[in-house]
């Protein structure tokens, strides 16, 4: 029996017989409203991002991959369960609720004995109490720390001092996985920052839906410069992690929830709002220094990190995403996979933009070439109605109650308020420019297709084009069967999917005249300042969009 030990004991000494493998740490760093490819890692000139560059160097750059969603809450909700926006009810629409059946891969590695955290912004916009949660869904907050001095446009929150806190109190050698989220770059940017800073116009390449003038340009640098201040914390995360010693068993993923926050970009299942920059690092198990053309979906992400650490994912709300560790363990760059050709996305209400605050429903396929969308309500405009009530912010209930009209142009809620979009406004009539505005705001076709390739900017719909009918078909029929695989109502519901127009919205809401035809009142509840989620015992509420009263408690 001695010899018997001595022998097994030499084996482990030697390397033969391994032990257990610790389980890797998790830190997923997710700026706010960023495009694919605006990071220097891809060759965009007017940026530097060199926390992101750094993780892309120890080991994947994702050339392909695409979020579930164009919008804040819903693509963070898809995220943490690893589900398509259609699977997850009320919160697969912006600012909505969370129901807790949908559990996340935060609590379930919690769960299994991970120590997690989050600062920044995580999931939200949204209301995740009302669904019987007694923190978010990304796990509980750590924003201690606070900045003096920002500029213009930055959150104030020290996301880096919040992480190292986290790192401080882990308990020793326990596991980890920890959310960053920062509110960067979302809008409103400091108007100039970022020529004040240094960066410089030349160097910017104007996406083609959008007009090249210097003011675009400056709005397209202050945008830089916003994803250049979230990378600097990401630098000092980095940083941290390999002071500490454990960068080297450390998954790190740095992506973005949607597209960036200009006129056709966010909100929209258009290229610049659907694909984003990808890059995963695991030193301890990923051959550094490969650029991947693998087309991938964040929800793919979401099935790695259960992968990774060997926590069983979710069996009553399965994953929709298909785990990436056998490209990321691969040693191979360029196409790894072909079976991964293709991804799936899609919106639903974004904003408060519509009568009874209806939204935009759109599905979209991608694959490497072409992008097909179905726009499942046309006659709604999908930017949000061009008039609304009221003149100056949201609607009072006597500008609604009265049918005070705005400005024409004062309802594209969908679009984020911001310097592209009132220079687009303000050239509405302009012979050169008009055309921007109407690519931003104007109705849109049943379906649309896209190649990719020629045209990255989704200008020329090639729907009717007799060159691509095999490519239609054969992605109109792909997206149906897989929306009806995976039951998304507004395939397979006998009313087109009525449900999502039910979800309440917790965010402010505004007053629209009813252009659309709508058969059905659905009230949207609203108390009298607008600026909180309802509660029937304390306030006197009505609806936004008709006046009507509906409680008096």
């Amino acid at each position: 029996m001695q010899r018997f030990l001595f022998v097994v004991l030499s084996l482990v000494t030697v390397g033969i017989v391994k032990a257990e493998s610790p389980r890797p740490n998790i830190l997923v760093a997710v700026s706010d409203d960023q495009s694919f490819p605006h990071a220097s890692a891809y060759g965009y000139q007017a940026i530097s991002t060199p926390g992101f560059d750094r993780v892309a160097k120890a080991g994947v750059l994702f050339q392909n991959a695409f979020t579930p969603a164009p919008g804040c809450s819903p693509m963070r909700a898809a995220f943490l369960t690893g589900r398509h926006i259609w699977q997850i009810e009320n919160a697969g629409t912006h600012a909505s609720s969370f129901p807790k059946k949908y559990q996340t891969y935060q609590k379930r590695l919690e769960d299994a004995g991970y120590f997690i955290g989050q600062t920044g912004k995580a999931w939200g916009p949204g209301n995740w109490k009302t669904s019987g949660r007694t923190r978010n869904p990304a796990g509980p907050a750590f924003m201690n720390h606070k900045l003096k001095n920002v500029p213009n446009g930055i959150a104030n929150t020290d996301y880096a001092s919040n992480f190292d806190d986290f790192l401080k109190d882990r308990p020793k050698d326990q596991p980890f996985s920890f959310w960053f989220g920062g509110k960067e770059p979302h809008r409103s940017f400091g108007k100039g920052l970022g020529i004040k800073n240094g960066l410089d116009p030349a160097k910017v390449k104007v996406p083609s839906f959008l007009p090249d003038t210097p003011e675009i340009r400056s709005d397209i640098l202050d945008y830089c410069f916003e994803i250049q201040w979230f990378d600097s914390h990401l630098v000092r995360m980095l940083e941290s992690l390999e002071k500490a010693g454990v960068l080297e068993n450390t998954i790190v993923i740095v992506t973005s929830d949607n597209g960036m926050a200009f006129p056709r970009a966010k909100a929209n299942c258009y290229e610049y709002g659907i694909h984003m920059p990808l890059t995963i690092s695991w030193p301890a198990k990923v051959p550094a220094d490969r650029s991947v053309d693998d087309v991938v979906s964040l929800i793919d992400v979401t099935a790695t990190i259960y992968d990774a650490t060997g926590v069983a994912p979710p069996t009553e709300t399965p994953l929709a995403g298909r785990s990436l560790m056998n490209v990321l363990t691969s040693q191979e760059s360029g196409l790894v996979d072909p079976l991964r050709d293709a991804t799936f996305t899609g919106r639903e209400r974004h904003s408060s933009s519509r009568f009874n605050s209806l939204g935009y429903p759109q599905r979209a396929i991608r694959t490497a070439q072409y992008l097909y969308i179905r726009n499942f309500r046309p006659e709604r405009w999908p930017a949000g109605t061009p008039q609304k009530y009221g003149s100056d912010g949201y609607a009072t209930k006597s500008e609604v109650l009265a049918k005070k009209l705005g400005p024409p142009h004062g309802g594209y809620a969908d679009i984020d308020a911001c310097p592209s979009l009132d220079f687009l406004i303000s050239k509405a009539d302009d012979p050169k420019w008009g055309k921007y505005l109407a690519l931003a705001v104007d109705r849109r076709p049943a379906e649309e297709l896209f190649d990719i390739r020629k045209d990255p900017g989704c200008l020329n719909n090639l729907i009717n084009h007799g060159d691509h009918q095999t490519a239609k078909q054969t992605l109109s029929l792909r997206l149906l069967n897989y929306l009806t695989e995976t039951k998304d109502p507004r395939v397979v519901d006998a009313d087109g999917g009525q449900i999502f127009e039910t979800y309440p919205r917790y965010s402010k809401l505004d007053g629209f005249p009813n252009q659309i035809g709508s058969k059905t009142k659905v009230h949207h509840y609203r108390n009298k300042t607008g600026s909180k989620p309802n509660d029937p015992n304390k306030m006197v509420y009505w609806c936004h969009n008709c006046g009507d009263l509906l409680t008096d408690q």
